[in-house]
Protein backbone atom coordinates (compact mmCIF):
# COMPACT_ATOMS: atom_id res chain seq x y z
CA UNK A 1 0.00 0.00 0.00
CA UNK A 2 1.10 3.59 -0.49
CA UNK A 3 0.92 6.90 1.31
CA UNK A 4 -1.84 9.45 0.54
CA UNK A 5 -1.05 11.71 -2.39
CA UNK A 6 0.01 15.29 -1.69
CA UNK A 7 1.38 14.68 1.81
CA UNK A 8 4.90 14.84 3.16
CA UNK A 9 6.36 11.37 3.18
CA UNK A 10 6.15 9.64 6.56
CA UNK A 11 9.42 7.74 6.30
CA UNK A 12 9.26 6.39 9.84
CA UNK A 13 5.67 5.27 9.35
CA UNK A 14 6.54 3.40 6.15
CA UNK A 15 9.47 1.61 7.73
CA UNK A 16 7.61 0.86 10.98
CA UNK A 17 4.84 -0.82 8.97
CA UNK A 18 7.45 -2.73 6.98
CA UNK A 19 9.14 -3.87 10.18
CA UNK A 20 5.82 -5.10 11.58
CA UNK A 21 5.20 -7.00 8.34
CA UNK A 22 8.67 -8.52 8.62
CA UNK A 23 7.88 -9.86 12.09
CA UNK A 24 4.61 -11.35 10.87
CA UNK A 25 6.35 -12.90 7.85
CA UNK A 26 8.72 -14.81 10.14
CA UNK A 27 5.73 -16.88 11.30
CA UNK A 28 4.95 -18.08 7.76
CA UNK A 29 6.06 -21.61 6.93
CA UNK A 30 7.27 -22.72 3.48
CA UNK A 31 3.83 -23.83 2.31
CA UNK A 32 2.24 -20.55 3.32
CA UNK A 33 5.07 -18.55 1.71
CA UNK A 34 4.81 -20.50 -1.54
CA UNK A 35 1.05 -20.00 -1.63
CA UNK A 36 1.58 -16.23 -1.43
CA UNK A 37 4.25 -16.28 -4.15
CA UNK A 38 2.10 -18.37 -6.48
CA UNK A 39 -0.83 -15.99 -6.06
CA UNK A 40 1.36 -12.96 -6.79
CA UNK A 41 2.93 -14.59 -9.84
CA UNK A 42 -0.48 -15.48 -11.30
CA UNK A 43 -1.91 -12.03 -10.69
CA UNK A 44 1.09 -10.31 -12.26
CA UNK A 45 1.18 -12.67 -15.22
CA UNK A 46 -2.56 -12.25 -15.87
CA UNK A 47 -2.10 -8.47 -16.06
CA UNK A 48 1.05 -8.61 -18.20
CA UNK A 49 -0.59 -6.98 -21.25
CA UNK A 50 -2.47 -4.09 -19.55
CA UNK A 51 0.65 -3.29 -17.51
CA UNK A 52 2.86 -3.31 -20.61
CA UNK A 53 0.50 -0.98 -22.47
CA UNK A 54 0.30 1.31 -19.45
CA UNK A 55 4.10 1.43 -19.18
CA UNK A 56 4.58 2.26 -22.87
CA UNK A 57 1.89 4.95 -22.78
CA UNK A 58 3.09 6.59 -19.57
CA UNK A 59 6.82 6.60 -20.29
CA UNK A 60 6.74 7.03 -24.05
CA UNK A 61 9.54 4.47 -24.24
CA UNK A 62 9.81 1.20 -26.09
CA UNK A 63 7.26 -1.16 -27.60
CA UNK A 64 4.36 -2.47 -25.55
CA UNK A 65 4.51 -5.92 -27.12
CA UNK A 66 8.15 -6.24 -26.04
CA UNK A 67 7.25 -4.98 -22.57
CA UNK A 68 4.78 -7.87 -22.38
CA UNK A 69 7.71 -10.27 -22.86
CA UNK A 70 9.63 -8.49 -20.11
CA UNK A 71 6.62 -8.93 -17.82
CA UNK A 72 6.49 -12.63 -18.77
CA UNK A 73 10.17 -13.07 -17.86
CA UNK A 74 9.61 -11.18 -14.59
CA UNK A 75 6.68 -13.40 -13.60
CA UNK A 76 6.50 -16.76 -15.35
CA UNK A 77 10.21 -17.39 -15.87
CA UNK A 78 11.22 -16.04 -12.46
CA UNK A 79 8.49 -18.02 -10.73
CA UNK A 80 9.44 -21.27 -12.44
CA UNK A 81 13.03 -20.68 -11.33
CA UNK A 82 12.24 -19.98 -7.64
CA UNK A 83 9.07 -21.96 -6.95
CA UNK A 84 10.87 -25.00 -5.49
CA UNK A 85 13.59 -22.98 -3.75
CA UNK A 86 13.60 -23.62 0.00
CA UNK A 87 13.57 -20.31 1.84
CA UNK A 88 12.14 -21.28 5.25
CA UNK A 89 13.79 -23.29 8.01
CA UNK A 90 16.39 -25.96 7.29
CA UNK A 91 17.47 -25.70 3.66
CA UNK A 92 20.60 -27.90 3.72
CA UNK A 93 22.24 -30.44 6.02
CA UNK A 94 25.71 -31.98 5.82
CA UNK A 95 25.91 -34.77 8.38
CA UNK A 96 29.56 -35.51 7.69
CA UNK A 97 30.61 -31.92 8.34
CA UNK A 98 28.04 -31.40 11.08
CA UNK A 99 26.66 -28.27 9.39
CA UNK A 100 22.96 -27.42 9.17
CA UNK A 101 21.88 -24.36 7.15
CA UNK A 102 18.76 -22.43 8.14
CA UNK A 103 17.22 -19.70 5.97
CA UNK A 104 16.09 -16.50 7.63
CA UNK A 105 14.49 -13.44 6.02
CA UNK A 106 16.65 -10.32 5.98
CA UNK A 107 13.88 -7.82 6.72
CA UNK A 108 12.42 -4.77 4.97
CA UNK A 109 13.74 -4.11 1.46
CA UNK A 110 13.75 -0.68 -0.15
CA UNK A 111 13.57 -1.07 -3.93
CA UNK A 112 14.22 1.65 -6.49
CA UNK A 113 12.85 0.82 -9.95
CA UNK A 114 13.69 2.36 -13.37
CA UNK A 115 11.83 4.03 -16.20
CA UNK A 116 13.21 1.60 -18.81
CA UNK A 117 11.70 -1.61 -17.37
CA UNK A 118 9.14 -0.27 -14.90
CA UNK A 119 6.41 -2.88 -14.46
CA UNK A 120 8.66 -5.88 -15.08
CA UNK A 121 11.17 -4.74 -12.44
CA UNK A 122 8.41 -4.12 -9.89
CA UNK A 123 6.85 -7.54 -10.51
CA UNK A 124 10.26 -9.22 -10.31
CA UNK A 125 11.44 -7.52 -7.13
CA UNK A 126 8.18 -8.16 -5.32
CA UNK A 127 8.21 -11.86 -6.27
CA UNK A 128 11.75 -12.51 -5.06
CA UNK A 129 11.27 -10.44 -1.90
CA UNK A 130 8.11 -12.29 -0.87
CA UNK A 131 9.66 -15.66 -1.69
CA UNK A 132 12.33 -14.84 0.91
CA UNK A 133 9.62 -13.58 3.36
CA UNK A 134 10.74 -9.97 3.16
CA UNK A 135 8.41 -6.96 2.99
CA UNK A 136 9.28 -4.51 0.22
CA UNK A 137 8.87 -0.78 -0.34
CA UNK A 138 8.82 0.29 -4.01
CA UNK A 139 10.06 3.72 -5.02
CA UNK A 140 9.35 4.01 -8.78
CA UNK A 141 10.92 6.37 -11.28
CA UNK A 142 8.85 9.55 -11.39
CA UNK A 143 8.10 9.19 -15.10
CA UNK A 144 6.83 5.62 -14.59
CA UNK A 145 4.93 6.21 -11.35
CA UNK A 146 1.43 5.23 -12.46
CA UNK A 147 2.27 1.90 -14.13
CA UNK A 148 4.77 0.91 -11.43
CA UNK A 149 2.29 1.55 -8.62
CA UNK A 150 -0.40 -0.35 -10.49
CA UNK A 151 1.93 -3.36 -10.76
CA UNK A 152 2.68 -3.10 -7.02
CA UNK A 153 -1.02 -2.80 -6.18
CA UNK A 154 -1.88 -5.92 -8.19
CA UNK A 155 0.82 -7.89 -6.38
CA UNK A 156 -0.16 -6.58 -2.94
CA UNK A 157 -3.83 -7.41 -3.29
CA UNK A 158 -3.02 -10.91 -4.53
CA UNK A 159 -0.59 -11.41 -1.63
CA UNK A 160 -3.14 -10.27 0.96
CA UNK A 161 -5.79 -12.59 -0.49
CA UNK A 162 -3.32 -15.48 -0.07
CA UNK A 163 -2.72 -14.63 3.59
CA UNK A 164 0.35 -12.40 3.40
CA UNK A 165 1.03 -9.93 6.23
CA UNK A 166 -0.48 -6.48 5.91
CA UNK A 167 1.95 -3.90 4.48
CA UNK A 168 4.18 -6.62 2.98
CA UNK A 169 4.19 -4.46 -0.17
CA UNK A 170 4.24 -0.67 0.03
CA UNK A 171 4.98 2.01 -2.54
CA UNK A 172 6.03 5.63 -2.55
CA UNK A 173 3.99 7.82 -4.87
CA UNK A 174 6.30 10.81 -4.62
CA UNK A 175 9.45 11.51 -2.71
CA UNK A 176 12.00 14.27 -2.61
CA UNK A 177 15.67 13.40 -2.96
CA UNK A 178 16.01 13.95 0.79
CA UNK A 179 13.12 11.57 1.54
CA UNK A 180 14.49 8.89 -0.78
CA UNK A 181 17.87 9.11 0.92
CA UNK A 182 16.12 8.89 4.30
CA UNK A 183 14.54 5.60 3.22
CA UNK A 184 17.89 4.21 2.09
CA UNK A 185 19.52 5.21 5.37
CA UNK A 186 16.71 4.21 7.72
CA UNK A 187 17.75 1.96 10.58
CA UNK A 188 14.91 -0.45 9.78
CA UNK A 189 15.91 -0.81 6.11
CA UNK A 190 17.60 -4.20 5.83
CA UNK A 191 18.66 -3.98 2.17
CA UNK A 192 18.42 -1.65 -0.82
CA UNK A 193 17.71 -3.14 -4.26
CA UNK A 194 18.75 -0.32 -6.57
CA UNK A 195 18.07 -0.32 -10.31
CA UNK A 196 18.62 3.02 -11.99
CA UNK A 197 21.28 5.61 -12.72
CA UNK A 198 24.89 5.33 -11.60
CA UNK A 199 24.32 8.24 -9.19
CA UNK A 200 21.36 6.46 -7.62
CA UNK A 201 23.29 3.21 -7.22
CA UNK A 202 26.23 5.08 -5.67
CA UNK A 203 23.83 6.73 -3.19
CA UNK A 204 22.47 3.31 -2.25
CA UNK A 205 25.97 1.95 -1.62
CA UNK A 206 26.90 4.99 0.50
CA UNK A 207 23.73 4.81 2.61
CA UNK A 208 25.26 2.77 5.41
CA UNK A 209 22.83 -0.09 4.75
CA UNK A 210 23.55 -3.21 2.66
CA UNK A 211 22.78 -2.68 -1.01
CA UNK A 212 22.60 -4.65 -4.23
CA UNK A 213 23.01 -2.39 -7.22
CA UNK A 214 23.77 -2.71 -10.90
CA UNK A 215 26.13 -1.02 -13.32
CA UNK A 216 25.79 0.30 -16.88
CA UNK A 217 26.04 -2.05 -19.83
CA UNK A 218 27.85 -0.77 -22.96
CA UNK A 219 27.84 -4.32 -24.29
CA UNK A 220 30.19 -5.24 -27.16
CA UNK A 221 29.24 -8.13 -29.44
CA UNK A 222 31.90 -9.95 -31.44
CA UNK A 223 31.29 -11.83 -34.69
CA UNK A 224 34.18 -14.28 -34.94
CA UNK A 225 35.72 -16.09 -37.88
CA UNK A 226 33.67 -19.31 -37.38
CA UNK A 227 30.36 -17.52 -36.76
CA UNK A 228 27.19 -18.21 -38.71
CA UNK A 229 26.93 -14.63 -39.91
CA UNK A 230 23.26 -14.55 -41.10
CA UNK A 231 22.21 -16.13 -37.81
CA UNK A 232 24.34 -13.67 -35.82
CA UNK A 233 22.91 -10.64 -37.61
CA UNK A 234 19.33 -11.91 -37.10
CA UNK A 235 19.94 -12.34 -33.38
CA UNK A 236 21.66 -8.96 -32.97
CA UNK A 237 18.95 -7.01 -34.80
CA UNK A 238 16.21 -8.82 -32.87
CA UNK A 239 17.95 -8.01 -29.60
CA UNK A 240 19.00 -4.41 -30.26
CA UNK A 241 15.52 -3.44 -31.47
CA UNK A 242 13.79 -5.27 -28.58
CA UNK A 243 11.80 -2.59 -26.74
CA UNK A 244 13.84 -0.04 -28.73
CA UNK A 245 17.06 -1.00 -26.96
CA UNK A 246 16.02 -0.20 -23.38
CA UNK A 247 17.51 -3.35 -21.80
CA UNK A 248 20.85 -2.49 -20.17
CA UNK A 249 22.31 -5.67 -21.70
CA UNK A 250 21.40 -4.70 -25.26
CA UNK A 251 24.25 -4.68 -27.78
CA UNK A 252 25.98 -1.30 -27.99
CA UNK A 253 28.88 -2.01 -30.36
CA UNK A 254 29.42 -4.64 -33.03
CA UNK A 255 33.00 -5.87 -33.55
CA UNK A 256 33.30 -7.91 -36.77
CA UNK A 257 36.23 -9.88 -38.17
CA UNK A 258 37.31 -8.30 -41.45
CA UNK A 259 36.51 -11.49 -43.37
CA UNK A 260 32.81 -11.02 -42.45
CA UNK A 261 32.56 -7.22 -42.59
CA UNK A 262 31.04 -6.86 -46.06
CA UNK A 263 28.50 -9.65 -45.50
CA UNK A 264 27.55 -8.24 -42.10
CA UNK A 265 26.97 -4.76 -43.56
CA UNK A 266 24.81 -6.20 -46.34
CA UNK A 267 22.73 -8.32 -43.98
CA UNK A 268 22.21 -5.47 -41.54
CA UNK A 269 20.97 -3.22 -44.35
CA UNK A 270 18.61 -5.97 -45.55
CA UNK A 271 17.15 -6.11 -42.03
CA UNK A 272 16.46 -2.40 -41.76
CA UNK A 273 19.76 -0.91 -40.60
CA UNK A 274 20.91 2.48 -41.91
CA UNK A 275 24.66 3.15 -41.99
CA UNK A 276 25.37 6.77 -41.11
CA UNK A 277 27.78 9.00 -43.03
CA UNK A 278 30.58 10.71 -41.05
CA UNK A 279 28.58 13.95 -41.07
CA UNK A 280 25.44 12.16 -39.86
CA UNK A 281 27.46 10.52 -37.08
CA UNK A 282 28.49 13.99 -35.87
CA UNK A 283 24.88 15.17 -35.92
CA UNK A 284 23.65 12.13 -34.05
CA UNK A 285 26.36 12.49 -31.40
CA UNK A 286 24.97 15.84 -30.25
CA UNK A 287 21.43 14.46 -30.11
CA UNK A 288 22.25 11.16 -28.39
CA UNK A 289 24.97 12.17 -25.94
CA UNK A 290 25.34 14.91 -23.34
CA UNK A 291 29.04 15.88 -23.15
CA UNK A 292 28.53 17.77 -19.86
CA UNK A 293 27.18 14.76 -17.96
CA UNK A 294 28.98 12.22 -20.20
CA UNK A 295 25.87 10.05 -20.50
CA UNK A 296 23.19 9.43 -23.12
CA UNK A 297 20.45 12.04 -23.47
CA UNK A 298 17.12 10.94 -22.02
CA UNK A 299 15.30 12.19 -25.13
CA UNK A 300 16.59 9.27 -27.24
CA UNK A 301 16.16 6.46 -24.71
CA UNK A 302 13.73 3.84 -25.97
CA UNK A 303 12.76 5.79 -29.10
CA UNK A 304 12.42 4.26 -32.59
CA UNK A 305 15.31 4.68 -35.01
CA UNK A 306 13.35 6.81 -37.49
CA UNK A 307 12.36 9.28 -34.77
CA UNK A 308 15.95 9.57 -33.53
CA UNK A 309 17.12 10.16 -37.11
CA UNK A 310 14.59 12.99 -37.50
CA UNK A 311 15.77 14.51 -34.21
CA UNK A 312 19.29 14.65 -35.69
CA UNK A 313 18.16 15.96 -39.08
CA UNK A 314 19.06 12.68 -40.78
CA UNK A 315 16.99 11.47 -43.74
CA UNK A 316 16.94 7.75 -43.02
CA UNK A 317 14.88 5.53 -45.36
CA UNK A 318 11.35 4.63 -44.34
CA UNK A 319 11.32 1.42 -42.33
CA UNK A 320 14.73 2.03 -40.73
CA UNK A 321 14.96 -0.02 -37.54
CA UNK A 322 18.57 0.56 -36.55
CA UNK A 323 21.10 3.38 -36.91
CA UNK A 324 24.67 2.13 -37.37
CA UNK A 325 27.80 4.24 -36.93
CA UNK A 326 31.08 2.89 -38.33
CA UNK A 327 33.76 4.00 -35.87
CA UNK A 328 37.47 3.52 -35.29
CA UNK A 329 38.00 4.80 -31.75
CA UNK A 330 36.32 4.33 -28.36
CA UNK A 331 35.71 6.80 -25.54
CA UNK A 332 33.94 10.05 -24.60
CA UNK A 333 35.43 11.80 -27.64
CA UNK A 334 33.53 9.20 -29.73
CA UNK A 335 30.12 9.36 -28.00
CA UNK A 336 28.37 6.68 -30.05
CA UNK A 337 30.90 4.16 -28.72
CA UNK A 338 29.29 4.55 -25.28
CA UNK A 339 26.02 3.20 -23.86
CA UNK A 340 22.95 4.47 -25.74
CA UNK A 341 19.74 2.67 -24.70
CA UNK A 342 18.16 3.07 -28.11
CA UNK A 343 18.41 1.38 -31.55
CA UNK A 344 21.85 2.93 -32.21
CA UNK A 345 24.76 0.57 -32.80
CA UNK A 346 28.48 1.25 -33.20
CA UNK A 347 30.33 -0.84 -35.82
CA UNK A 348 34.01 -1.81 -35.79
CA UNK A 349 36.11 -4.02 -38.08
CA UNK A 350 38.90 -6.14 -36.56
CA UNK A 351 41.65 -7.71 -38.65
CA UNK A 352 42.27 -10.56 -36.20
CA UNK A 353 41.19 -12.01 -32.85
CA UNK A 354 43.67 -9.92 -30.85
CA UNK A 355 42.44 -6.66 -32.33
CA UNK A 356 38.85 -7.77 -31.71
CA UNK A 357 39.66 -8.52 -28.08
CA UNK A 358 41.37 -5.15 -27.68
CA UNK A 359 38.33 -3.35 -29.09
CA UNK A 360 35.87 -5.30 -26.94
CA UNK A 361 37.96 -4.66 -23.84
CA UNK A 362 38.13 -0.94 -24.61
CA UNK A 363 34.36 -0.73 -25.14
CA UNK A 364 33.79 -2.73 -21.97
CA UNK A 365 36.12 -0.44 -19.99
CA UNK A 366 34.28 2.65 -21.21
CA UNK A 367 31.09 2.24 -19.23
CA UNK A 368 30.38 -1.48 -19.08
CA UNK A 369 32.81 -3.14 -16.68
CA UNK A 370 31.50 -6.34 -15.14
CA UNK A 371 28.22 -6.39 -17.07
CA UNK A 372 27.81 -8.41 -20.28
CA UNK A 373 29.71 -9.30 -23.44
CA UNK A 374 28.32 -11.22 -26.39
CA UNK A 375 30.08 -13.25 -29.06
CA UNK A 376 29.11 -15.35 -32.05
CA UNK A 377 31.52 -18.22 -32.68
CA UNK A 378 31.59 -21.97 -33.17
CA UNK A 379 35.17 -22.42 -32.00
CA UNK A 380 35.11 -23.56 -28.37
CA UNK A 381 38.80 -22.82 -27.86
CA UNK A 382 38.31 -19.24 -29.13
CA UNK A 383 35.21 -18.80 -26.98
CA UNK A 384 37.10 -19.70 -23.81
CA UNK A 385 40.10 -17.62 -24.78
CA UNK A 386 37.91 -14.61 -25.53
CA UNK A 387 35.98 -15.02 -22.27
CA UNK A 388 39.17 -15.28 -20.20
CA UNK A 389 40.26 -11.82 -21.36
CA UNK A 390 37.02 -10.01 -20.47
CA UNK A 391 35.75 -8.35 -17.30
CA UNK A 392 32.08 -9.27 -17.54
CA UNK A 393 29.67 -11.26 -15.40
CA UNK A 394 27.90 -12.71 -18.43
CA UNK A 395 29.68 -13.95 -21.57
CA UNK A 396 26.82 -14.75 -23.94
CA UNK A 397 27.51 -17.13 -26.81
CA UNK A 398 25.38 -17.23 -29.99
CA UNK A 399 22.60 -15.46 -28.09
CA UNK A 400 20.61 -12.21 -28.35
CA UNK A 401 22.13 -10.15 -25.54
CA UNK A 402 19.00 -8.31 -24.35
CA UNK A 403 17.00 -11.45 -23.75
CA UNK A 404 19.99 -13.70 -23.06
CA UNK A 405 21.37 -11.66 -20.17
CA UNK A 406 17.98 -11.66 -18.42
CA UNK A 407 18.23 -15.45 -18.31
CA UNK A 408 15.86 -18.38 -18.66
CA UNK A 409 14.93 -17.80 -22.30
CA UNK A 410 17.97 -18.41 -24.53
CA UNK A 411 20.16 -20.01 -21.85
CA UNK A 412 19.98 -21.40 -18.32
CA UNK A 413 21.08 -18.24 -16.52
CA UNK A 414 18.88 -17.39 -13.55
CA UNK A 415 15.95 -15.23 -14.77
CA UNK A 416 16.35 -11.75 -13.36
CA UNK A 417 15.72 -8.06 -13.97
CA UNK A 418 18.68 -7.08 -11.75
CA UNK A 419 22.05 -8.03 -13.23
CA UNK A 420 25.06 -7.81 -10.92
CA UNK A 421 28.31 -6.47 -12.37
CA UNK A 422 30.78 -7.62 -9.74
CA UNK A 423 33.67 -5.52 -8.53
CA UNK A 424 34.27 -4.21 -12.05
CA UNK A 425 30.91 -2.43 -11.85
CA UNK A 426 31.36 -1.72 -8.12
CA UNK A 427 28.77 -4.37 -7.21
CA UNK A 428 29.01 -7.18 -4.67
CA UNK A 429 28.28 -9.99 -7.15
CA UNK A 430 28.20 -10.86 -10.85
CA UNK A 431 25.07 -12.98 -10.31
CA UNK A 432 21.66 -12.50 -11.82
CA UNK A 433 19.95 -11.44 -8.58
CA UNK A 434 17.12 -13.60 -7.24
CA UNK A 435 15.43 -14.74 -4.03
CA UNK A 436 18.46 -16.58 -2.65
CA UNK A 437 20.33 -13.25 -2.46
CA UNK A 438 17.63 -11.94 -0.09
CA UNK A 439 18.21 -14.50 2.67
CA UNK A 440 20.36 -14.63 5.75
CA UNK A 441 21.74 -18.16 6.17
CA UNK A 442 22.34 -19.39 9.71
CA UNK A 443 24.72 -22.31 10.18
CA UNK A 444 24.51 -24.76 13.04
CA UNK A 445 28.04 -26.13 13.42
CA UNK A 446 28.34 -29.31 15.51
CA UNK A 447 31.54 -30.35 17.19
CA UNK A 448 33.98 -31.97 14.76
CA UNK A 449 37.49 -31.71 16.23
CA UNK A 450 40.31 -31.22 13.73
CA UNK A 451 43.24 -33.61 14.34
CA UNK A 452 45.53 -30.67 13.59
CA UNK A 453 44.74 -28.86 16.86
CA UNK A 454 45.67 -31.73 19.23
CA UNK A 455 48.40 -31.31 21.90
CA UNK A 456 51.20 -32.60 19.65
CA UNK A 457 50.28 -30.19 16.87
CA UNK A 458 49.85 -27.26 19.24
CA UNK A 459 53.39 -27.89 20.49
CA UNK A 460 54.64 -27.98 16.89
CA UNK A 461 53.02 -24.59 16.14
CA UNK A 462 55.04 -23.10 19.01
CA UNK A 463 58.32 -24.75 17.93
CA UNK A 464 60.48 -22.41 15.82
CA UNK A 465 62.41 -25.36 14.35
CA UNK A 466 59.27 -26.79 12.69
CA UNK A 467 58.86 -25.35 9.19
CA UNK A 468 55.81 -25.47 6.95
CA UNK A 469 56.81 -28.71 5.17
CA UNK A 470 57.43 -30.54 8.45
CA UNK A 471 54.15 -29.22 9.82
CA UNK A 472 52.26 -30.40 6.76
CA UNK A 473 53.74 -33.91 7.15
CA UNK A 474 52.82 -34.07 10.83
CA UNK A 475 49.29 -32.80 10.16
CA UNK A 476 48.83 -35.38 7.38
CA UNK A 477 49.96 -38.11 9.76
CA UNK A 478 47.54 -36.89 12.42
CA UNK A 479 44.68 -36.79 9.91
CA UNK A 480 45.51 -40.31 8.68
CA UNK A 481 45.30 -41.59 12.23
CA UNK A 482 42.34 -39.43 13.19
CA UNK A 483 39.41 -40.86 15.08
CA UNK A 484 36.90 -42.75 12.98
CA UNK A 485 33.21 -41.67 13.10
CA UNK A 486 31.91 -42.48 16.54
CA UNK A 487 35.41 -42.56 18.10
CA UNK A 488 35.35 -40.60 21.40
CA UNK A 489 38.34 -38.48 20.31
CA UNK A 490 36.09 -36.60 17.90
CA UNK A 491 33.00 -36.44 20.09
CA UNK A 492 32.05 -34.03 22.85
CA UNK A 493 32.64 -35.30 26.41
CA UNK A 494 29.86 -37.44 27.78
CA UNK A 495 28.32 -36.94 31.20
CA UNK A 496 28.84 -39.91 33.55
Amino acid sequence: MGEPAGTRLDVDGIMNRAAAAAEAFRRCDQEHTDRIVTAVYRAGFDQRIPLAKMAAEETGLGVWQDKVIKNVIATRFVYENIKTLKTVGVIAENEEAGIVEIAQPIGPIFAVTPITNPTSTVLFKILIALKARNPIVIRPHGAARKCSIEAARICYEAALAAGAPEHCVQWVRRSTEEETLALTRHRKTALILATGSEALVRAAYSSGNPAIGVGPGNVPVFIGKTADVPFAVDQIVMSKTFDHGTVCASEQALVVRACHAAETRRLLIERGAYFLTPEEIRRLETVAFNPATRVMRVEVIGQPAEKIARMAGIEAPAGTRLLVAELEDVGPHTPLSLEILAPVLAFYVAEDIDQAIALCRKINHNGGLGHTISMFSNNEERIRYFASTMNAGRILVNTPASQGALGGTYNALQPSLTLGCGTGGKNITTDNISARHLLNIQRIARRRVSPCIGPEMMAAYLDETVDALALERRCAEMEAGAARPGDPAGEPPKKT
